[in-house]
């Protein structure tokens, strides 16, 4: 029978060739689909499939051999476009079919007024009599069967980091940019990214690096007497033109020899960014407010730590119902935050004065400025000094941008739509172009928090355990992200939502939070980047007790126990080369270093460690099904027909998650068959006992 998986025919698409159809055929290492046609689905067409038609589709490039002289102009950028495009309708729909409108209501009450926040079980007051029952048996029915965390992607993507950077530079820069212009340069990223992106779920703004780099270059550039915002403005405007340089020669293609270990570095470089600057709002607290002040601050920001970091625990843990502990996941950190702006008016911390988050007027810069930026008020000298800052800029951005959009979407994501770097490149450079005319931070994508709205938006179910013996028995299930919801709306959303937040009744109510809570959010922020990391992970198996460590734990199978020291001693010396220069003047630099991380993977670390050792301590970014856009994954081997060949960690690991799959599905249906036919079954097993009494009597 031929494969259900083709690429039909027509303007857009490669036709189908008997070699593509071979290929075509799921591999068992290729991620499953969830409506790919089974033994109990009928077979039918879908956008998903397609959509890993038109990404697997032959190229020129991956059909002949590379030559690394000819850079085909614009190649990838047409690519990306052609690949995303006929799926961009469908990235609305999704998103209204998930019921993503009424999730954005109820998260902006969530956000801002917790005591207006309605649940389900509330939703008759806010709808129509005649479809109340048909609304709510709709959602509860959806609810029961899948799991989707629309609520949770908005709220981990919320204004509340805006808020700890923008106080950061405020203070940093005196007073150059404020409340304002971060909101409004996160607005400009969700707004770009979420309608014109081949990358939507990669949430755009303001992000620990990029302050960095906006007050060492006030610390260089304002006493020489340079007009500060007009610098910053020729530094987008050169950076604008590098990206796009970067994005007509298809530089992203670089991307494939980028890995976990040098994401996994800059990931832990980002999580003590937020951990210092949170020290830092404490310690300025005594010169701002005095040694009461600064105390309590130092108080309420350890117990905003504990409460975000407990309600991460419930939501991954088996207390309360399903639903209780989502809540607690999704909404503790914006509930802590509002808890804690109100507890320092009790009792006798109400007479201690705290300072609070600086805010300015509505919708207008924190200076007395207009919004365009008076480029040509600078020396001619200045303008060309600004290009080797921009050149920093845009090496910063070609990593951490595009790292955030590996790492969201990571091979823990099962996505059915295809991505696009050299695109997104493009649209990153105009950005800059924009931030830098209006006198804002240049917006990029955000860590952790675009891994976390994508995480956000998966779609769970759960898998039953097959090892019950006793078919009454509930058993032990397991929950797997079934797919992602992958649509435009959420990003939309958190961006208009967030360029409400600048209106003058919420600045106020903003102005109330004191700086001890953002530096308490600080401080969740960076302890939640450093439990996803890579380092972290090693760390703590290198610190576990190794008769208590599972077997299944991949670093178990190394023979060389010592290459896992060696490995994590490499990550933490280039953590401490990138962390140690930002504290310097020459933190400006501090991009040369994380991109030096790249070669010193390629090329050094298989000089000592062998290729199974490097398959367990580090790993692609992203599957092979996100990497077609740039050639693939470092160290794979592509078909002539550009069909990936799978490792054999890939092999193992895709076995192991279809087992697990296979075994749930077959105890679901012989349970369903041992209740259908349960009733049938005792009645006859009954009915030959009383023969066999009846026959024994007979004989007697």
């Amino acid at each position: 029978m031929g494969s259900p998986y083709r690429i039909p025919a027509g303007p857009h698409l490669h036709p189908t060739t008997p070699q593509s159809r071979s290929s075509n055929r799921r591999k068992a290492w290729q991620p499953r689909l969830p409506f790919t046609p089974s033994r109990s689905e009928p077979q039918h067409d879908s956008e998903e499939t397609l959509s890993r038609e038109v990404s697997q589709a032959p190229t020129n490039a991956s059909s002949t051999k590379k030559q690394w002289w000819r850079i085909r102009l614009f190649r990838g950028m047409i690519n990306d476009v052609k690949r995303r495009a006929p799926f961009y309708g469908s990235d609305w729909r999704d998103a209204w079919d998930y019921r993503v409108i009424p999730a954005t209501i109820n998260m902006y009450f969530a956000k801002y007024e917790p005591e207006l926040f309605v649940d389900i079980s509330k939703l008759s007051c806010m709808l129509p009599l005649s479809r109340n029952a048909f609304v709510i048996s709709v959602l509860e029915s959806y609810y029961r069967s899948l799991h989707v965390d629309l609520l949770g992607a908005f709220v981990s993507t919320c204004i509340l980091p805006a808020l700890a950077f923008s106080l950061d530079m405020f203070t940093k820069t005196n007073m150059s940019f404020g409340v304002n212009e971060v909101l409004l340069a996160s607005v400009l990223g969700s707004l770009v990214f979420s309608v014109f992106a081949a990358q939507p779920l990669v949430i755009v703004g303001v992000t620990g690096p990029i302050t960095v780099f906006t007050y060492t270059v006030y610390d260089i550039i304002t006493p020489r007497g340079t007009n500060y915002f007009a610098f910053l403005c020729w530094t987008g405007l050169w950076s604008l033109v590098m990206h796009w340089a970067l994005a007509f020669t298809n530089a992203c293609n670089g991307l494939t020899y980028v890995t976990r270990f040098s994401c996994d570095i800059f990931g832990f470089y980002v999580a003590f960014i937020y951990l210092q600057k949170g020290i830092q709002v404490l310690t300025r607290q005594w010169g701002l407010s005095g040694e009461a002040a600064a105390y309590l601050s130092i108080m309420v920001s350890l117990l905003v730590l504990g409460s975000g970091y407990i309600c991460g625990v419930i939501g991954d843990s088996n207390l309360f119902q399903r639903y209780v502990r989502k809540f607690i996941e999704d909404y503790g950190t914006p509930l802590t935050i509002i808890f804690f702006t109100g507890f320092v008016h009790i009792g006798h911390m109400k007479d201690v004065p705290l300072a609070t988050l600086p805010t300015s007027k509505a919708f207008f810069p924190t200076q007395n400025r207009g919004w365009l930026i008076h480029f040509w008020d600078i020396d001619v000298a200045d303008i060309f000094i600004a290009i080797p800052f921009a050149i920093l800029l845009t090496i910063l951005f070609y990593f951490d941008h595009n790292v955030s959009s590996l790492i969201a979407q990571g091979t823990e994501f099962p996505l059915r739509k295809p991505a696009g770097f050299h695109w997104d490149l493009f649209l990153l450079g105009l950005t800059t172009g924009i931030a830098g005319l209006l006198g804002i931070p240049f917006p990029n994508g955000l860590i952790p928090q675009a891994p976390f709205h994508t995480n956000a938006l998966c779609v769970t179910r759960q898998v039953h355990d097959e090892t019950e013996s006793d078919p009454n028995a509930k058993g032990h299930t397991t929950r797997i992200v079934d797919h992602v919801v992958e649509q435009r709306v959420s990003n939309l959303a958190q961006g208009l939502l967030t360029l409400g937040t600048m209106s003058g009744p919420l600045l106020i109510v903003l102005h109330l939070i004191p700086r001890g809570v953002l530096a308490g959010l600080f401080f969740v922020m960076g302890v939640q980047a450093l439990q996803a990391n890579g380092i972290t992970n090693k760390l703590l198996y290198l610190a576990r007790d190794k008769n208590l460590t599972p077997a299944s734990n991949p670093l178990r199978r190394l023979q060389r126990q010592q290459a896992i020291w060696f490995f994590v001693a490499l990550e933490l010396i280039g953590f401490g080369a990138t962390f140690a220069i930002t504290q310097t003047i020459a933190a400006i630099g501090f991009p040369i270093i994380i991109l030096l991380l790249i070669p010193v993977r390629i090329f050094l670390l298989p000089k000592y460690f062998t290729s199974e050792e490097l398959a367990v301590l580090d790993a692609p970014t992203a599957s092979p099904f996100t990497m077609i856009s740039v050639g693939g994954n470092f160290g794979e081997e592509v078909d002539v027909d550009g069909t990936v060949v799978p490792s054999p960690a890939d092999v193992e690991r895709k076995e192991e998650e279809d087992e697990i799959v296979e075994r749930g599905e077959a105890a679901v249906r012989r349970r369903a068959s041992f209740r259908k036919e349960g009733g049938q079954g005792e009645r006859m097993e009954m009915h030959m006992m009383t023969r066999r009494s009846s026959s024994r009597r007979g004989r007697t």
